[in-house]
């Protein structure tokens, strides 16, 4: 975590501004006071809570006081157990509840807790709601990450792994929730301006969870049905570097930020970093699939796509990318029944590819078109190849489907994740449903 000081700007200043407003406290601004502006708002609430917290009181936010904010990102704390703790103590103590802190500890008896040991609390937000997930922020694959951790420390039967790793090393992480026969997989951020997709799939996979410890249904559907009939994997960032660059992770001075500028600016109708929807690098993820690549290479070269470019360029060989290979090599090793491949914007959803039509898919599209409210549409013929859809309905003739969310110009503004959340809940949990009539 970098360390921040009034006047800064950025992603990390909206992770620092959500963890006081969990906190407690106040901030002026827009967005709920989540702005990405170190203004003086932020000053002053900085040195509250430093104060509360018996911290140098400097209005800097150094690695002492990230420490004592991360628990409001994360959503938990890692509790020392003390002479006379209950489960009931601990989770007054943190404005949780005793189940809760329960299913954060399986194998732990609430009757014989030993002094010293560790435990997860979950912890309750001031603001913010109760989630984890936070969607109207935006994202980077550290604050991805950190509500991963902390997802899976209140949900500890949920899994947690990688599947890969991007251009620059950062894991490409897959949840996953269920244990039944039928296995699904659910992925988005292909696409680094269409990063709005990262905290839908999150905040599914965080309400399954929750529906299926404490009972409930999520988008229709019963979750603990969910849970014994279905396998559902999500990898909720398929592009961290490229959707780093978009949200202004990297400083502009930066090696980085500089060789992306020096490749858009080839191409100045593209407006940077907004525009931007390749890896870092330069290739677009999404015509890097073994599916038509070569009609997908000769329409972008027609273009002027020729070489690394902010979009549509398909690279020198399909899978030539380490992002789109991790997700190959896991589609490889697994037995997916249906894939549904999350971007931005349009309201529609595309099932075929050229004329590829496996059993039951316009029927189940039909069905996800109908509880979103999404239209179900074929791919048009100039951005019909190559992508990660149309490979995985080629290679294995079973369903697959693009779902482009959301109405406007990309990068969708965060005030719009509410709608897209709520459109597309009952459509994740449909396609699981109807996966395991397959």
């Amino acid at each position: 975590m970098e360390l921040l000081r009034r006047g800064m700007t950025g992603p990390q200043v909206e992770m620092l501004q959500l963890a006081l407003l969990r906190a407690g406290y106040n901030i002026k601004g827009t967005n709920n006071g989540i702005d990405g502006i170190f203004g003086s708002s932020t000053y002053l609430a900085v040195r509250e809570f430093q104060k509360d917290n018996g911290l140098s009181v400097d209005g800097i936010v150094g690695p002492a006081t990230w420490k004592k904010l991360r628990p409001y990102i994360t959503g938990y704390i890692s509790y020392s157990v003390k002479p006379g703790d209950t489960f009931y103590k601990i989770a007054r103590r943190y404005a949780t509840t005793t189940q809760a802190v329960i299913l954060a500890n399986p194998g732990v008896s609430p009757n014989n807790l030993s002094v010293g040991s560790i435990l997860n609390v979950p912890i309750g937000f001031y603001n913010g709601g109760s989630s984890v997930t936070y969607g109207e922020i935006s994202y980077t694959w550290e604050l991805m990450s950190l509500f991963i951790e902390g997802i899976v420390a209140r949900y500890p039967f949920l899994g947690n792994f990688t599947i890969g790793r991007s251009v620059f090393g950062r894991d490409l992480f897959c949840l996953s929730f269920g244990e039944g026969e039928t296995d699904v997989m659910y992925n988005a951020s292909h696409h680094a301006n269409e990063w709005i997709t990262t905290p839908v799939l999150l905040k599914y996979i965080e309400d399954l969870a929750r529906a299926y410890a404490f009972g409930g249904n999520v988008g229709g559907q019963n979750a603990r049905e969910l849970y014994e009939l279905c396998k559902i994997y999500i990898v909720p960032m398929v592009n961290p570097d490229g959707v780093d660059l978009v949200n202004g992770y990297f400083e502009t001075q930066s090696n980085v930020y500089q060789s992306a500028l020096s490749i858009a600016s080839n191409y100045p109708e593209i407006s940077f970093p907004d525009g931007w929807k390749a890896n870092i690098r330069g290739v677009d993820l999404n015509l890097n699939y073994p599916a038509g690549w070569e009609q997908a290479r000769e329409i972008k070269f027609a273009q002027g796509f020729t070489g690394p470019a902010p979009r549509d360029f398909v690279g020198n060989a399909p899978f030539s990318e380490p992002e789109s290979t991790a997700l190959g090599e896991f589609t490889r090793r697994n037995n997916f029944k249906l894939t549904l491949s999350y971007h931005t914007q349009g309201k529609v959803i595309f099932w075929k590819y050229l004329d590829f039509e496996p059993e039951d898919s316009l029927r189940i599209g039909r069905e996800l078109a109908s509880v979103s409210g999404y239209d179900l549409e074929i791919t048009p013929t100039a951005s019909g190849y190559a992508g990660y859809k149309d490979w995985f309905i080629q290679e294995y003739n079973r369903p697959g489907y693009t779902v482009e969310c959301g109405i406007g110009l990309n990068p969708l503004p965060v005030s719009q994740f509410d709608e897209i959340y709520n459109d597309n809940k009952p459509l994740l949990s449909t396609a699981a449903k109807e996966a395991t009539k397959l």
